[in-house]
């Protein structure tokens, strides 16, 4: 096992590990409660995965919608595994969020009348997404977050910087900050861990190549439980076949605007392209293996181009003009519904320790995430990971000791999957999955790999984004069933 040597030892009230969408908010939450802050980000400010985000905010604004319409939603779409509380969280919180991201200088679509301009996507049954510069709204969000964590006093910075460990202590059973791959020590009242998802795990994806599930690795080391490693959704119109912009992520909000999918041959309509993200990736998985096509059109000609500028500006340097012909698209790993297991204030297992955003688990997507609230969970439950940090009491502050310091100096840092891993996990882990397959994973090298075969072996029925060959029905018996993975022990809970 290698070896750093440890730096000073830096001390905050609050340590966020990524600097996404969850991870910068947590952090102004904390600064705005005058806690210090350390903001730890393996990349520049405002280059994380939540920067590409298209989709936006869903919240029930509209003068046609309730929390109730959005919760039915939610719950539909989710197969029957979501956390009903969770979602109830979601519902009631989201709109207070948005006008709060507003108030921090967010500025979000509107109409002629100053309205929010609010977009329909796949699974809802009104329009409720908030979105800013079209599918820009990541862009947007991450670039008005960061500046103002920039200049915030109270939160220290570390671009570049990587987590290489949890720092747990010996006695308490309870986590007091981390290790980076430098060596710097960060002793905190409380970690937060907004480190994304792992769907880059898989050899096709729209994610960037970091999203990895680094924060999942390290709080399994440490001891905190997963939940949900089985349930990867899968993007249905990520482009395909063009050198560059591979796995770049179409929007689903425009297919809410009213693009189309044809089969690449015939030209015929074969889905509702409205349908939640899971039944629209089958159907198209079921097309191409059917016809043997690498790719099925998605007729943008009737979407206004103004509405989503930076997806058609990226289509057209790749030499497609979505104005003039159909778009290859073909479904890609997009979202990592399974996580950190946490409580619906964001506490994982581990006393110490929370997380936010897609590296965690709340129950909230169940079986298949509705369109665009996951940027609305960042935000719900990272105000309330901060909220219920800063109100426990602060544990004793040790002196750190030598041996404290030799130890934190061999932690082992999370690997990185290579491409051999990643194909392994889009041949044996995609859209449909048999149980030969999955058992080939379990000798993969690379541990997030095979806690997802373990997991995805143990539920035997098809749900939402996971499908089974040899159990192709759903199981009632697992409804609000979850897979819950704590050290080498699969458990299956159901949350309230």
């Amino acid at each position: 096992m290698s070896s750093a040597p440890v730096g000073p030892i830096v001390e905050a009230d609050i340590a966020v590990v990524g600097a996404g969408a969850a991870g910068l908010y947590a952090a102004l939450c904390a600064a705005r409660a005058h806690a210090t802050v350390v903001l730890v980000s393996a990349t520049p400010l405002a280059q994380t995965a939540s920067y590409w985000a298209q989709g936006g905010l869903a919240a029930a604004l509209a003068a046609d919608d309730s929390f109730d319409l959005h919760l039915r939603d939610t719950e539909l779409a989710g197969r029957a595994l979501v956390r009903h509380s969770a979602a109830e969280i979601l519902v009631h919180e989201a709109p207070d969020c948005v006008h709060d991201l507003q108030a921090l200088g967010v500025r979000f679509d509107a109409d002629r009348f100053g309205r929010l301009a609010l977009g329909l996507e796949g699974g809802h049954s009104v329009r409720r997404v908030v979105h800013a510069g079209g599918s820009a709204t990541g862009r947007r969000v991450v670039r008005q977050l960061s500046a103002l964590a920039a200049k915030e006093p109270r939160i220290a910075v570390l671009e570049g910087a990587r987590a290489r460990a949890l720092w747990r202590s010996d006695g308490e059973d309870r986590c007091l900050g981390l290790i980076c791959d430098d060596g710097r020590a960060i002793r905190a009242r409380a970690v937060v861990l907004g480190t994304g998802g792992a769907a880059a795990l898989w050899a096709r994806t729209t994610n960037p190549p970091g999203s990895q599930g680094i924060g999942l690795l390290l709080a399994h080391a440490a001891g905190a439980a997963l939940a949900d490693l089985e349930l990867l959704q899968f993007h249905p119109t990520a482009v395909i076949g063009l050198p560059g912009r591979e796995g770049f992520l179409v929007t689903e909000a425009i297919r809410g605007e009213g693009a189309t999918l044809h089969d690449s041959a015939s030209g015929e309509r074969f889905v509702d392209e409205l349908a939640p993200r899971d039944e629209v990736s089958r159907a198209i998985q079921a097309r191409l293996s059917e016809t043997g096509a690498r790719s099925v059109g998605l007729d943008m000609r009737a979407v206004d181009p103004a509405h989503f500028p930076n997806v058609v500006a990226a289509l057209r340097d790749a030499g497609l003009d979505p104005t003039c012909e159909p778009i290859p698209v073909a479904p890609a790993a997009h979202y990592t519904m399974g996580g950190i297991l946490t409580d619906l204030d964001a506490r994982s297992t581990l006393p110490g320790l929370y997380a936010v955003g897609e590296s965690s688990c709340t129950g909230l997507h169940g079986a298949n995430r509705l369109a665009s609230n996951s940027l609305s969970e960042c935000f719900v439950f990272a105000r309330r990971a901060v909220a219920d940090a800063l109100s426990e009491p602060a544990p004793p502050s040790e002196p750190i000791t030598t041996e404290d310091l030799k130890a934190l100096s061999t932690l082992a840092a999370p690997p990185a999957a290579d491409a051999s891993t990643r194909a392994a996990l889009w041949e044996n882990a995609g859209i449909v999955r048999s149980p030969d397959a999955l058992h080939t994973l379990l000798s993969d090298p690379h541990p997030l790999a095979r806690l997802i075969a373990r997991c995805a072996l143990a539920r035997t029925e098809s749900r939402g984004a996971h499908q089974r060959l040899d159990h192709p029905d759903r199981d009632p018996s697992l409804d609000h069933r979850h897979v819950v993975i704590s050290g080498d022990e699969i458990s299956w809970q159901t949350w309230e």
